[in-house]
Order: structure tokens, then sequence, then C-alpha cells
């Protein structure tokens, strides 16, 4: 239910945004979003609206609890996100509204009574499949070169006007990439990295020279090549991309496509003289990964998979020939018997990794039911039994311990 203007006032609300676009591209639409032209805050206040804003006037409507923010236009004032002062009073109207938003598909409106109001061509750029920017105020908000990238990771048909991909590049190298909080960007990349499509949002950005600014580690994978015996693809950064876009076919939760964006991070920093070998990468991945997940505040679940991804995946690929007690120590570095649910979701990853490869999409990975099966037989050991015993025969401390590692492995063997 909408949340409707009331009958006796001069304002008037309009549905814009994401449930226009998605009403209008066939799709069923998420939150709704409206904006009240021609109110002041305190005629929403009067009719019990909630104020929530703090930046600017936004209320949630008293029933439906749906957004409704008061018209408003905006003037850049200083770098980065927040550089903005907002201005918001009756005269604002609905087009100049509409005129400072990101991209064409997203500056659309809705009447109450269903009249569409499209002063920005937005429902061309939907039939054409072109994600386009509305004005050149775009450029005063660089959080929009993440939005851009999100987008086409979401619709994988959608190509980017080369004039937008073009500001985005001088927005670069003004340096208002640079301005960008850390918590502003991970949100954006998150959800990029849980679109159907993730490569095409690293695609977008390493265009137009954002991702070099973001996550150099990153990067630098491009141009990096790998053994073509396992790497058909060759090219790191190219296999990266493949390897995201499998999380995303298996519909992989994000700790998953973190620790895969991370897996291979160290062959960036691989000297060209061992290429295409990369001899201790697991290592270096490790303590880039680091550095990313702490300049970009990343979740801590999201930090601890992709260190055991990055470390062992090579062993887990390799596992299939492990005997018992190799096979024991492997789970003991996966902290499998503390941690058990996140066994499966690193094998998830190694097998996106496994598959992110040129012809090998459809391969099978053998290693994970393999690895899942032995820990679930060691599982079921009587570890307590086995340590009363230990302790019966006299055992202490790490004594206990080596005794049932000595059990899982009699148990695998």
């Amino acid at each position: 239910m909408a949340p409707g203007s009331a009958p006796d006032t001069p304002w008037r609300l309009y549905l814009v945004g994401g449930a226009v676009r998605d009403r209008l591209m066939g799709r069923t639409p998420g939150d709704r979003d409206w904006v009240a032209v021609g109110a002041r805050a305190e005629d929403l206040a009067r009719l019990g609206y909630v104020p929530v804003g703090r930046d600017f006037p936004v209320f949630l409507h008293p029933q439906s609890r749906e957004e409704v923010a008061l018209a408003r236009t905006e003037r850049k004032t200083a770098r980065g996100y927040h550089g903005f002062e907002f201005h918001a009073d009756p005269g604002v109207t609905l087009e100049e509204d509409l005129q400072r938003r990101d991209l064409t598909i997203n500056a659309i409106a809705q009447a109450e009574d269903g009249t569409v109001i499209d002063p920005c061509g937005g429902q061309a750029d939907l039939q054409q499949r072109v994600l386009r920017h509305v004005s050149p105020a775009f450029a005063e908000d660089p959080v929009r070169i993440l939005r851009l990238a999100r987008f086409a990771a979401r619709w994988s048909d959608f190509s980017v006007a080369q004039e937008t991909l073009a500001l985005c590049s001088q927005m670069v190298h003004a340096g208002e990439v640079d301005a960008l909080v850390a918590e502003r960007v991970w949100q954006e990349l998150s959800r990029g990295l849980m679109e159907p499509r993730p490569s095409r949002m690293f695609e977008v950005l390493r265009t137009c020279g954002a991702l070099q600014r973001l996550l150099p580690e990153v990067d630098r994978l491009w141009g990096v090549p790998q053994p073509p015996a396992h790497h058909p693809e060759i090219d790191t950064g190219v296999h990266l991309m493949m390897v995201l876009d499998a999380t995303a076919a298996a519909q992989a939760p994000l700790s998953v496509r973190f620790a895969a964006l991370c897996h291979d991070l160290g062959k960036g920093t691989t000297p060209k003289q061992e290429w295409p070998r990369h001899i201790g990468h697991e290592a270096r991945s490790v303590r880039l990964l680091e550095q990313v997940a702490e300049r970009l505040r990343v979740p801590q679940d999201c930090r601890e998979l992709a260190e055991l991804v990055a470390r062992e995946h090579g062993h887990i690929h390799g596992s299939l020939g492990f005997s018992a007690a190799a096979t024991v120590r492997l789970l003991d570095r996966l902290d499998a018997w503390r941690r058990p649910e996140r066994l499966p979701l690193v094998l998830q990853a190694c097998e996106c990794d496994a598959r992110g490869r040129a012809g090998l999409q459809d391969r099978d990975y053998p290693q994970a039911a393999r690895l899942l099966a032995a820990h679930a037989r060691a599982q079921a050991l009587d570890t307590a039994a086995v340590a009363r015993q230990a302790a019966a025969d006299g055992a202490r401390g790490p004594e206990i311990g080596q005794r049932i590692h000595e059990a899982r492995i009699a148990a695998l063997s």
C-alpha cells in the first residue's frame, strides 16, 4: 500500500528510484522510496511521519514505515562522499530532485495515479540496456563509481555508456576515489560480490582506474602468467574473475566470495624471473589479504575464512593423494574440529577456484567429498574416552592431545 498524499495538502508524493525502475523492467520491486514535493518538514511531522534523516530530511510513514524524503537539491562543498550541502524546501521541483540522482534508470518517478515522470531518458536507456549518468553532477560523488560497477554486476546484459566511463576516469584522476571512507567502500564491494556476475564490477572499476586506487592488490594480478598445465586461461586476473563468477553460480555466501577474491593475491608479488611459477604465494596472499581486510574493515568471518583458503587451497587441491596422517594434519590446520561449520565453506571456495579455469568450469571436485567424509569419520571418534584412557595411562597435557591426534589418524587409516 502506498503512503499516499493527504487529499487536503498542497504537496504530493511520488515513488522514485529503484522501485520504479524494477517495475518497468518487469521485476518485483524491493524497498520503495518516496519523495514529497512541495512539502515542509513540519507538514510531514504534523501528519505523524517520523524523522530519521541526519544529513537531510527523511521520514518514515506512520503506517507503512516506508521512507519519504523531501524533494531536495545538493551542492558540492568538499571532496568525498560527505562533502555536500543539501537544500530542501517546497520550491524544489520533482524534476530538480531527479536531476541530482546518479543514473538515468534511477531517475524515474511515478505519480500516485500511475503516471511515469521521466525527464532524464531513463526508459530509453532501460530499453537499450545502457547504464548512463544523469548529469555532470555524477562526478561530485565518488560512491557513484562503485554503484555503477555494482549495477553492471547485477545486469550483465547492460553496457556502460562510454561517456560515463570517461567521467569515472576523470573522477579517479582528480583524486575523488581517494576520499572514500572504508565502510562505504566495503558496503558497495560486498554488495557487488553478491551480484549474479561479480566479475563485471571489477571490470568497470579496472577500466576507469578505480580498482588500482581501491584494491591495488587485486589490480596487479592482470598480466601475471600462471602455468598453462593447471591454468589454460594463463592470466591470473582472468582466472580470478572466473573464480568469482563461479562463486556466484554456486550461490556462495559473502565469506566464500571474499575468500575467492583474496586467494591468489600473492601471485601479484611474485618476482618476474620466477614466472609462471608462484612458489610461496600462499603466505604472501595471507599477508596481503590481512592488509585489505584491515584497510576496508572487513567483517571477522570473512577475514578468517579468506585466511584459511589463501593458506591451504593448494594443499586441499592436492589432498586426494594424502595419507591418513596428512589428512588429519590438514584438518588440524583448518581448525575443523573446533569450527566444523567452516569446513564446507572452505571447500566451496576451493571448488570454485578449481572451476574458475578455461574449459574446466564443469569439472568434478572429489576433494571436497573426500575431506568431508574423512572429517565425519574422525568426528565420530569419542575423544573424551580417548582422553580418559590416556590420562589413566599417565599421559598429561600435550600427550593427551597427541593421543587424540593418533586416534583420528587410526580412524582414517
